[in-house]
């Protein structure tokens, strides 16, 4: 699978260092209220990157289903 970069609006941030994240990527990616987002950086570029945990956590599952099964 391969993800391309696309600019999807501008946010701003809160006085308490909030963001909101555009309705229309909340869609497409099945965000709804108290789901969990994990947060990664890349400090060198200045990149900040959100994925929900959900699945982060289908993305370890099958990486770990192939290390097992080429064990």
């Amino acid at each position: 699978m391969r993800f391309k970069s696309k600019i999807h609006g501008a946010v701003k941030v809160g006085k308490r260092g909030q963001v909101v994240i555009p309705a229309k990527l909340r869609k497409s990616f099945a965000i709804k209220p108290r789901d969990r987002l994990l947060v990664f950086a890349q400090a060198d570029k200045k990149i900040i990157s959100l994925m929900p945990e959900k699945y982060f956590s289908k993305l370890l599952g099958k990486a770990g289903d192939k290390i097992y099964r080429g064990l």
